[in-house]
């Protein structure tokens, strides 16, 4: 698997990183081994997880299967900064650190490849939040530093502060949605990140698994959509226009012999800025099929076309 660059920083990934929010409730350890070594050894590196992920479960099952692997073939993100049950918020400087050591506790690890503030929280001056990134860079705690879901403005005051100040630790990258469905950053976003050289990590590329057709004509009972924790995540992308974004997707996929995964997948991936493009299959068939589109590289004409009929998503 190709790898590329994060943003102008010198931390290389896989173009395809595999996102493991599932892990350790959906997906149990069996299934998540089995994923886990097929992108190994597809030359996948970067996995994606975050301790809100299971309340800390897929940080806990990611530490068990790294004990099995060379550390340094894997390059390891993990997210904080989200608020707690009693709506204390996570992004203070005290919580961030606490939340980290316990990360790093979980993954059986003394450090991360990239650490992530996973969301901007008001209530907290950000430069005490950002100050958390520079003491886990300054100890070792993390090799590179970002942030995940700031709009715009934020995106650019983190990286303009952290820019400023001699011994902070620079924003290499940004964690957002991004995918046909899902192309409200193109405003904002992706050109302050182009612009200060933040690389993109686009989280739910495959527009939460609507962009793959799995939901053309009905909901399968096997789907994210008909399960009682994931339908409402789901649900905002099966009206009408997605719909529409999804049909132009198959007709794509028919006309090159490929599959919607394929040609949905593949159009994120090659998008300007975008590092790695982060999946989350639950199976081994799915994760063989989304490591095909390795192989893919879209028609210039096709791109143009889901640019025009996905708009509405901008």
């Amino acid at each position: 698997m190709h790898e590329r660059f994060v943003g102008r920083s010198g931390l290389a990934v896989s173009r395809l990183g595999l996102g493991t929010a599932s892990w350790g409730r959906d997906t149990d350890e069996h299934e998540a081994a089995d994923l886990f070594r097929l992108f190994l050894e597809a030359g996948g590196t970067l996995l994606d997880t975050a301790a809100s992920y299971g309340a800390g479960a897929s940080e806990a099952l990611i530490g068990r299967l790294l004990a099995d692997v060379r550390r340094d073939d894997v390059v390891l993100v993990s997210k904080a900064g989200t608020s707690g049950p009693s709506g204390r918020a996570g992004t203070s400087r005290s919580a961030m650190l606490s939340t980290l050591d316990t990360s790093l506790a979980r993954l059986g690890t003394d450090h991360l490849d990239l650490w992530l503030v996973q969301g901007w929280d008001p209530r907290v001056p950000v430069d005490e939040t950002l100050s958390a990134l520079d003491h886990a860079v300054a100890t070792g705690r993390t090799r590179y530093a970002g942030i995940a879901n700031y709009t715009g403005w934020q995106t650019a005051y983190a990286h303009t502060r952290q820019a400023l100040l001699p011994s902070a630790a620079p924003i290499v990258a940004t964690e957002v949605e991004y995918s046909l469905l899902a192309r409200q950053v193109e405003r904002e976003v992706v050109p302050a990140a182009e612009t200060l050289g933040v690389g993109l990590l686009a989280w739910s590329s495959l527009g939460r698994g609507v962009l793959t057709g799995k939901y053309r004509y009905g909901i399968p009972s096997d789907s994210r959509a008909a399960s009682d924790h994931l339908a409402g995540f789901v649900e905002p992308y099966l009206d009408a226009p997605s719909r529409q974004v999804v049909e132009a997707v198959c007709r794509a996929a028919e006309g090159l012999q490929l599959t919607p995964l394929e040609v949905a997948l593949a159009w994120v991936r090659d998008r300007p800025g975008v590092a790695s493009a982060l999946i989350g299959p639950r199976t081994a068939a799915q994760l063989k099929a989304a490591l095909s589109v390795e192989q893919v590289t879209l028609p210039v004409e096709i791109t143009e076309a889901l640019e025009d009929v996905s708009i509405e998503t901008v």
